[in-house]
């Protein structure tokens, strides 16, 4: 292995040494392998749900947004919302959508890297699944801000609703219609995933930094000798 690719991928763990400390070189292999799974079952569960309460609609609407599609009650909520001159729900977020589950599987593969990645540069392979939670809630807000603060002026209701920020997590809601919003399964999948890449980085250290101390300290030796 050349210089540059051992400074790299780092110290390659010897066979004698693996043996004798099997599970020291295993858990953060393991760890790591558990949080890429969960990322990547998560895009098969709703990452955010949304309950809307309306006099027409007694028994509610309701939206339940996955990474990368709609269901739900969309067409009868971009009904009520066209009166007050937001636009349809399809329209946020187009890009993230399309993009979503091409970029999950892309975090997958970063996180399987970092694991044959000895050295800190393993972190930043695996920083974009520990972001995701934050960046999928930051996204979220955007849009609901965007929809919210650029209404139509020329709605039938223009007159009645001033901009307004969606309530992104808990209760909210404008006028007459309440909303109750929170997040889901998918959602609490990628944030275990990212406890989990964090677990497994202590474990990572703590089995590598040794070998790499040691392979520095060779090196500083063998350049007084």
């Amino acid at each position: 292995m050349s210089r540059f690719s051992q400074s790299i991928l780092g110290p390659r763990v010897p066979e004698a040494e693996y043996r004798a400390h099997r599970w020291r070189y295993l858990t953060p292999t393991l760890v790591l392998m558990a949080a890429r799974v969960l990322l990547l079952v998560s895009i098969f569960f709703p990452y955010w749900h949304m309950e809307l309460e309306a006099p027409q609609y007694p028994n509610g609407l309701f939206l339940t947004a996955y990474v990368n599609h709609l269901t739900g009650d969309v067409r009868e909520i971009d009904g009520l919302n066209h009166y007050i001159g937001m636009r349809p729900l399809g329209e946020a977020a187009a890009f993230e959508r399309a993009a979503s589950v091409w970029m999950i599987i892309a975090m997958f593969l970063l996180v399987e890297g970092a694991a044959l990645v000895h050295t800190r540069w393993a972190v930043l392979l695996a920083l974009p699944a520990v972001s995701f939670p934050l960046g999928f809630l930051g996204d979220l807000y955007f849009w609901m801000r965007s929809f919210g603060l650029n209404l139509n002026p020329e709605a039938p209701l223009s007159n009645s609703v001033k901009p307004f920020v969606p309530t992104v997590v808990g209760e909210g809601g404008i006028g007459q219609f309440k909303t109750y919003a929170d997040l889901g399964t998918g959602y609490w999948l990628a944030c275990v995933c990212a406890g989990l890449v964090v677990v497994g980085f202590y474990f990572h250290r703590r089995a590598y930094r040794p070998l790499t101390l040691a392979r520095l300290n060779d090196a500083a030796q063998g350049a007084t000798a």
